[in-house]
């Protein structure tokens, strides 16, 4: 098993990376209290929610099943989890257990939050993109139709228990989209990582488990290390918004789950490539070794062919990082060092935007 801790204080935490964890490991000690709440999605229920409970024998539990899908990431939706709860008179002292990809853990994350001011919650990700990014660092939330996890908390879970028994079952286009992600840690903080991928695309394209589990590994590594500086992204913990704000434009624009959440920062990581080599940071052949890798996952290199560029200003101008009036990106000083500056030139930024049409 490999295991690493998220340094926060009294808020630290485990994240532990192992085949067939869910069945095996010890992660129902982090359940303090004997009442907890299974949040999963209808898709996979069915695959792993039978073994989840087996491992709860003892408590009083509860389950909510949502729908599937970035569309039902809404307050709507969240309610459910909160209705289930008071139904089933749950306490303070009840655990939320999140189990799913990343849509299942913002939610349970954030209704966890909220539900009696805050009680606990564990993070078990099924998805390539929820082990490597959101079950791991706190952000919590919904989406809003203007505006992608703009209703939210930060609220760190108890534990991230990552069985990649579970990525066996994942859908190849949603591996890829996770893929995108992983990516994104060689770009803005791990020059050598990001050389690893690339020597190791093949095998992780084909889901070797021991290059998996390593990418895995150093991913959370990357990340545990940005939020351990920066847990509320008052600075450098932006950097890891690399594509992203490119990229929730394109998913509120086209309408959330037409787009993997992935496949949007897959594009907009490209855009911002793009911008940074138009800005003098990095080379052509930078670029187009991104693209190479992202086109060998099958990831789109292209935004929506309806979406014009006063589009994404007019979305971006709602991202969460704009400060003051001011758009704030996260661009590519070099391979391996991202920045986040506010000083481009919007002409610039619709530049990179029709580069990729």
């Amino acid at each position: 098993m490999r295991e690493l801790t998220l340094d926060l204080g009294e808020r630290s935490y485990p994240i532990r990376i192992a085949p067939a964890l869910l069945a095996e490991n010890d992660w129902p000690a982090f359940i303090a209290g004997n009442q907890a709440c299974v949040v999963t999605n209808e898709t996979i229920a069915p695959l792993y929610l039978e073994r989840v409970l087996a491992r709860l024998d003892g408590k009083r539990v509860s389950v909510v099943t949502l729908p599937d899908g970035e569309e039902h990431k809404t307050l709507s939706t969240l309610n459910q989890i909160f209705d289930r709860l008071l139904e089933d008179n749950h306490t303070r002292k009840t655990t939320l257990i999140a189990l799913g990809g990343g849509v299942v853990g913002d939610m349970t994350g954030f209704a966890a939050a909220c539900y009696q001011r805050g009680v606990p919650f564990i993070q078990l990700p099924t998805t390539l993109l929820s082990m490597v990014d959101s079950s791991v660092g706190g952000k919590t939330g919904v989406n809003h139709a203007l505006g992608k996890n703009m209703i939210g908390a930060f609220y760190q879970p108890e534990c991230v228990i990552i069985d990649t028994n579970t990525l066996a079952t994942l859908p190849a286009r949603e591996f890829a989209a996770g893929l995108a992600e992983v990516l994104k840690y060689g770009l803005i903080a791990d020059l050598p990582f990001y050389n690893w991928l690339e020597a190791n695309w093949d095998g992780l394209l084909a889901r070797d488990t021991e290059l998996l589990a390593e990418a895995i590994l150093r991913s959370c590594e990357n990340k545990a290390r940005v939020v351990a500086e920066d847990e509320r992204e008052g600075g450098r913990r932006a950097i890891l918004n690399l594509g992203h704000t490119f990229g929730h434009a394109i998913e509120t624009a086209t309408g959330y789950g037409r787009w993997l959440h992935g496949e949007a920062v897959a594009t907009g990581m490209l855009m911002a490539a793009r911008l940074s080599a138009d800005l003098g940071w990095i080379a052509e052949e930078e670029v187009e070794r991104l693209a190479g890798l992202l086109k060998r996952a099958q990831l789109p290199l292209k935004p929506p062919a309806d979406m014009s560029a006063e589009q994404f200003l007019g979305l971006m101008a709602r991202d969460k990082k704009v400060l003051d009036g001011r758009l704030r990106l996260v661009l590519l000083r070099r391979l391996g060092e991202a920045i986040v500056t506010d000083e481009v030139d919007q002409a610039q930024v619709v530049g990179a935007i029709e580069a990729l049409r």
